[in-house]
């Protein structure tokens, strides 16, 4: 399913920070709750909370999609 395949993408990215959902989260202003269930492929995310993760790491939105 490819919302698991985005969040498992972010998560990934997330771990390569060393920043904790909770802190990540709080980084893009995102809630952390939120934000784990889209890390779990729970959510049916937006292209603007996609775009707000991106951002948080310094990529653009075709590279947070590489490899999915």
């Amino acid at each position: 399913m490819v919302q698991e395949k985005v969040g498992n993408r972010i998560k990934a990215l997330r771990q390569q920070t060393g920043l904790s959902q909770e802190k990540f989260a709080l980084k893009i202003g995102m809630d952390r709750t939120y934000f784990a269930s889209v890390e779990k492929g729970k959510r049916n995310i937006s292209v603007i909370n996609l775009e707000k993760i991106a951002n948080g790491f310094g990529i653009s939105l075709s590279e947070l999609f590489r490899g999915i």
